[in-house]
């Protein structure tokens, strides 16, 4: 398999904005709430030029020997607009969801691609908390005093681990990589109504069996790798940044697949034209190859 540009499926939620299409996004719907950049999930699969799905082109041999131990294809990646504020929702864990759901849960990181003056996002509780506050509080609307609010900036990551309680902000645009589930748990949504006059689904129930009840604390995570720095790390992704300035060269081994993402500037990747919001799949065994330009890139592996 060669080095591959993906097309991604865009949604149009009720929160999202028009940012993304600066980013090479197209849609002819009325926003561009989320992309899905790299995706083997059927609610969402990225295809390539020719129209095929990356789910139907690359095999496990292109997945490499890491991803491959899973039982199907472990992440998505995905651009985020937040032009209004997300629910407040919680994803389960794998033990939960595979008992309950018959899928996997979902731990995932956010990179803080850009925010408007203010952004920010509720992450976490600000301290411990009981079942019954926490249920109180979803009854009565105050569920975000109980949560941290972290105003942002571009080039910021945050972690989120499966059980914690969290919202985007309005006013972001996040590169989210995550496991490669679509399960949330929406616990408040603001009092909105979709588009048929209806207030969205929530999971409130569910959502009080998974949360992690416990105070958070953001400790963001960096680690020098390769000329790059290291951003987030769990059993289901790596993901390293990468300032190109001129020339970088990465390499493909056989234990992982390499997705780029271009999150600033623009340039190539093995002499293939690259700019802000591409994202490329290299296949596991590919090797060697070249990024060339002035670029801020994302690099997830296995």
């Amino acid at each position: 398999m060669n080095i591959e540009k993906l097309f991604p499926e865009t949604k149009d939620f009720i929160w999202g904005g028009n940012k993304l299409r600066a980013y090479g996004k197209t849609s002819d719907k009325s926003c561009i709430a989320e992309s899905w950049e790299l995706s083997f999930h059927p609610a969402g699969p990225s295809r390539l030029a020719d129209g095929r799905t990356l789910a139907e082109t690359a095999t496990k041999a292109d997945w490499g020997k890491n991803a491959a131990k899973f039982p199907f294809f472990p992440v998505l990646i995905k651009f985020i607009d937040s032009a209004d504020n997300l629910s407040v929702q919680v994803h389960p864990s794998d033990g939960y969801a595979l008992k309950n759901e018959g899928q996997f849960g979902k731990t995932e990181m956010w990179y803080i691609v850009e925010a408007e003056e203010g952004a920010g996002i509720y992450l976490g509780f600000r301290r411990d908390v009981t079942a019954e506050e926490f249920g109180r509080s979803i009854e009565d609307g105050s569920v975000l005093s109980l949560l941290n609010f972290f105003p942002v900036k571009k080039g910021e990551h945050y972690f989120i681990a499966s059980g914690t309680v969290h919202a985007i902000g309005k006013g972001c645009v996040i590169a989210e990589i995550q496991q490669n589930s679509n399960l949330t748990y929406r616990v408040y949504d603001y009092g909105r109504k979709d588009a048929s006059g209806k207030g969205r689904e929530l999971h409130v129930e569910k959502a009080k069996k998974v949360a992690d009840l416990k105070r958070f604390v953001n400790e963001p995570f960096e680690e020098a790798a390769d000329g790059g720095v290291c951003i987030g790390r769990c059993e289901y992704f790596t993901v390293t940044k990468y300032a190109v300035a001129g020339k970088k060269a990465l390499f493909a081994g056989e234990d992982s697949f390499n997705a780029v993402t271009f999150v600033s500037g623009s340039g190539a990747i093995a002499g293939a034209a690259a700019n802000k919001g591409d994202t490329f799949f290299v296949p596991a065994g590919y090797g060697k190859y070249e990024i060339a330009g002035d670029a801020e890139i994302l690099v997830t592996r296995v």
